[in-house]
């Protein structure tokens, strides 16, 4: 008997665990052939934006690649010519969620840890190769990963306004604002 995925955002756990699954893998042919290499998905809260780069993650990343594969059996994107880019890429997925603080100081180190947990999930790649440059760190790793695999990472960012909101609402707003245009902006612009 199938379950309701309530609070689940995990696509895999979702396919495993024989939840409900309305099938939205379309959007991923949607998403290859627009021509664009920045996406921004903004819905409302409670949407499905974290389940939808799960689902991404799961689609494109090279790691598993063919334990992923079955992931997508009967689903739409398996019937499209894009299902060829399944298992293809490396990537980076990264959630600001989690990460709620009184201070810049102890924002910085959280994500501090979170980039260094980033960094190692990847085998002989290391922050350490950055110089520990965090402004950079999300460059650094695309192009580390570009020159291991020889093919562009996807990179996909959730909740990426959360720190620039808890920011705003603890009041160290400039301090973020000056960091994650550094963060985000070398990460995505002609990268």
């Amino acid at each position: 008997m199938k379950k309701i995925p309530i609070g689940v955002e995990d696509f895999k756990e979702i396919i495993r665990d024989n939840f409900y699954y309305i099938d939205k893998t379309q959007y991923i042919e949607e998403i290859l052939n627009d021509g664009s290499k920045v996406k921004l998905f903004t819905r409302p809260r409670r949407f499905g934006k974290t389940l939808n780069m799960s689902t991404l993650k799961y689609f494109f990343n090279m790691k598993n690649a063919e334990e992923n594969r079955q992931l997508f059996k009967g689903l739409n994107i398996e019937k499209s010519s894009c299902i060829s880019e399944q298992g293809q890429y490396p990537v980076i997925f990264i959630s600001l969620k989690g990460i709620k603080t009184n201070t810049w100081e102890e924002y910085l180190s959280k994500l501090k840890s979170l980039i260094k947990r980033l960094y190692n999930e990847f085998d002989r790649i290391w922050l350490q190769k950055a110089g520990g440059d965090y402004e950079n760190s999300l460059r650094d790793l695309t192009a580390y990963l570009y020159k291991y695999y020889k093919k562009e990472a996807v990179l996909l960012i959730d909740e990426y306004d959360s720190p620039l909101i808890t920011a705003y609402e603890y009041h160290y707003y400039d301090e973020a604002v000056t960091f994650f245009k550094m963060f985000y902006g070398e990460a995505l612009k002609t990268n």
